[in-house]
């Protein structure tokens, strides 16, 4: 039995056969844990099975800071070094097409026919994690930009305006309200996206929504960006507008809705200046 720290090569291996299991979980193909970590053992310096499984929830925690897809079958295990996030990130670096493969054919294909998304509370702090595990995914996704990461995400950002539509419709169609779901337009799309929102909907009272949508495949508390001209439009509108934020968009998409001030829901931060010759 190793008690040694591990090695960027071990949390190389371990990371890469890790992924090899969440895609084929993802994709909800048969898999054996304990075959996958009996084939690692050889190359890991006589490590023992309990450790690697351990690791395997190490890695569930990190793919969690950073606003990824895990395991659910590896409960996320939040004490783990950052040379495992550095590995993490490696992979992710080296496989740029993993968000959209994570997406699937499933949110392109027969969005008309999909049910309302499941809407819950927002994240407060009567709901939040236990500290030690709320810094550790904070820490992580701070240290690698995550908001920044999914808002140049472009075809997550566009699959989960898409989903929204057809939840607003849907929404509107449940309550008997046909004509309204067939004003509801993609603004975003159609328009561009300079209106500050993506979203024109309806309440069933006719009453206008005005929707702004923020995607991501990880957790409901992944840090995300917003503009200054959203940040304004949200103001400006505060009567009508809302930000729809969209998480787990991976598998199973579940969202919560904030309504303005957003300053009372979540802290902003600048994170880039406009500078000006004086």
């Amino acid at each position: 039995m190793s008690n040694r720290a591990w090695t960027d090569y071990e949390n190389d291996l371990i990371v890469a056969d890790y992924f090899a299991m969440l895609a084929d979980d993802i994709s909800g193909r048969r898999y054996n844990k304990a075959e996958h970590r009996r084939r690692l053992l050889p190359a890991l310096n006589n490590r023992t099975e309990g450790s690697v499984e351990f690791k395997h929830q190490n890695i569930s925690a990190v793919l969690k800071g950073l606003g990824e897809v895990w395991i659910e079958g590896y409960k996320p295990a939040f004490n783990f070094q950052m040379t495992l996030v550095d590995a993490v990130a490696r992979r992710l670096a080296l496989n740029p097409q993993w968000n959209a493969r994570q997406m699937g054919d499933h949110h392109s294909h027969g969005l008309r026919e999909l049910a309302q998304i499941w809407t819950g509370p927002p994240p407060t702090q009567s709901n939040q994690p236990p500290p030690a595990e709320l810094d550790a995914m904070l820490g992580v996704a701070q240290k690698f930009d995550v908001a920044q990461r999914d808002a140049q995400n472009r075809a997550l950002g566009r699959a989960g305006e898409e989903r929204v539509l057809v939840h607003e419709r849907a929404l509107l169609r449940a309550a008997g309200r046909e004509d309204l779901a067939r004003q509801v337009r993609w603004v975003s799309e159609e328009d561009g996206d300079g209106a500050g929102y993506d979203i024109a909907s309806f309440d069933p009272d006719g009453k206008q929504r005005l929707i702004e949508v923020k995607t991501t495949n990880g957790w409901e508390r992944t840090p995300f960006h917003i503009t200054r001209n959203e940040l304004e439009v949200s103001r400006q509108h505060h009567a009508d507008w809302s930000l729809f934020r969209v998480w787990n968009f991976a598998r199973t998409p579940k969202a919560f809705e904030l309504r303005p001030p957003l300053e009372s829901h979540v802290s902003l931060t600048s994170t880039a200046f406009q500078a000006h010759f004086t």
